[in-house]
């Protein structure tokens, strides 16, 4: 039973939106992959029973990273790493045909996208949000969210940060004060 008194969620106006969940981002973090995976499937597929979008978000770039400025700083990291080229939704999340797939140039899955006008035509006003990494998509995507006024639940076992002090500093802070924060047990049952 969720421990918030928030209303109950509408499927045909909620959104699971999962974020970053790909194979390049999977793999820099192997002890935490299997866990990470299965808990977010698991999320998945009971959004799907409940009758909620589920969309998914990916970081991606072009050979050569021509999305990247030389002014952006994250980016630069990002190009130096070599990755998010041409890798691909991890498949363990079982990603349908028909589910939407945002591709993102920055942290945020909204900035540059059209996501915003894809929920919005759908009618969707509540976001479940999960993602890797908590200072980088999470933070970004739920900053702009909240301002764009989505109700907004972000599922916190289903989130991942290598730093786990910062990791919890936010879900305790910035998340906490723009969103709802579940466990996976609670957002299942919000979703039963």
């Amino acid at each position: 039973m969720p421990r918030h008194t928030e209303p109950a969620i509408v499927p045909a106006r909620t959104a699971l939106l999962v974020m970053h969940y790909r194979t390049d981002i999977m793999a820099l973090f192997p002890s935490v992959a299997p866990g990470l995976l299965a808990k977010t499937r698991e999320l998945c597929d009971a959004a799907r029973r409940a009758g909620v979008a589920v969309y998914f978000a990916r970081i991606g770039f072009s050979a050569g990273y021509p999305e990247v400025s030389p002014l952006n700083k994250n980016g630069q990291g990002i190009k130096r790493l070599g990755l998010f080229l041409d890798d691909e939704i991890s498949p363990e999340l079982g990603r349908r045909a028909g589910e939407p797939l945002i591709l993102a140039h920055r942290a945020s899955v909204f900035f540059g996208t059209d996501l915003e006008q894809r929920l919005s035509a759908a009618g969707v006003d509540t976001l479940l949000m999960a993602g890797i990494a908590s200072t980088g998509v999470m933070l970004s995507s739920v900053a702009y969210a909240s301002d764009a006024d989505f109700r907004l639940y972000t599922v916190k076992d289903c989130c991942f940060d290598p730093d786990p002090v910062v990791h919890e500093h936010l879900f305790a802070t910035a998340f906490e004060s723009r969103t709802t924060v579940l466990s996976l047990a609670e957002a299942l049952s919000l979703l039963a």
